[in-house]
């Protein structure tokens, strides 16, 4: 797993309960996980197809910094999926496991075009960095 993000749980970003609103950290870890497909496939035109059960481990409370961390996991004619997890730097817990979540490159007219990626293009890019 690569960490690719990190972000400071602000007071705007929890829940009535005072800890990270999960919706919030579903919008994080889509935006990420969108750039990171995007990066992938070399196209700005990909949309979120389908989550996986999402399973909320532990919270995070304001002034936690959080990392989300997304790995490859395959390659379709029109599609990526990877798996993701986001970590407390504070707590050193896993916060929230994602099995997949699977993007889809799309055309001017929103229909699934094919992207001419190959798993082996993906695997040896060098237009990504990894930390």
């Amino acid at each position: 797993m690569k960490f690719y993000s990190r972000k400071l749980i602000k007071p705007g970003d929890l829940n009535a309960s005072n800890t990270l609103f999960g919706g919030q950290l579903l919008k994080w870890i889509d935006e990420e996980a969108a750039i990171y497909a995007m990066s992938k496939l070399q196209s700005g035109q990909v949309v979120t197809k389908y989550i996986s059960e999402i399973d909320f481990i532990n919270s995070a409370r304001q002034g936690d910094i959080v990392e989300i961390g997304l790995a490859f996991i395959s390659v379709g004619r029109t599609s990526i999926t990877f798996e993701a997890e986001v970590r407390n730097i504070i707590t050193k817990k896993p916060i929230i496991t994602i099995e997949k979540i699977v993007f889809v490159n799309v055309g001017k007219d929103e229909k699934p075009k094919p992207h001419g990626i190959t798993e082996d293009q993906i695997l040896n890019a060098s237009f990504i960095s990894t930390q």
